[in-house]
């Protein structure tokens, strides 16, 4: 299998579940290794089959996307004029059947969905705390010409 070009900036760290007679643990993200820049918070997001959470960017926030239940596909897109990938798009599928975490730079525009028929829930670290009264959460609508990727058949007609 040919190894995907990243997004400048993009990394993907290699997760490792370790089982025993008990069932399984895996460590996502420490403060020792270099794909941790500080912590922000930790929330969980669910998205059903056929419904796409995206696109959006952030101009301060860096997000760290692990897939804990179901399996989730997660797109990247380029957008950064100064970027040496500038329009690339990275896919990933993610879950227990490829354990990964996705560190998202800023100003790469992402969204993801849940494949097959089961709901998909992403765990993010992101490096701020959300800011209700001022979200650095920039939008683009789901089927804009300017992100050329085909999310495929999806319920939805816009974007959340």
């Amino acid at each position: 299998m040919e190894k995907m070009k990243l997004i400048q900036d993009v990394q993907v760290k290699p997760l490792k579940p370790i089982p025993d007679e008990r069932g399984k643990l895996m460590e996502l993200l420490r403060s020792d290794e270099p794909i941790f820049e500080k912590f922000g918070q930790a929330y969980v997001t669910v998205c059903k089959p056929r419904v796409v959470k995206g696109w959006h960017y952030h101009k301060l926030q860096v997000d760290h996307f692990v897939c804990l239940q179901g399996k989730a596909k997660v797109v990247l897109y380029d957008a950064r004029t100064n970027s040496k990938t500038y329009k690339l798009i990275n896919e990933f599928i993610m879950g227990w059947d490829n354990p990964i975490m996705v560190k998202i730079p800023t100003f790469v525009y992402h969204g993801f969905t849940a494949i097959g028929k089961e709901e998909a829930m992403i765990l993010n670290i992101p490096t701020e705390v959300y800011k209700y009264s001022d979200p650095d959460e920039f939008r683009a609508n789901l089927f804009t010409d300017e992100i050329p990727y085909d999310w495929g058949d999806v319920k939805q007609k816009i974007s959340r």
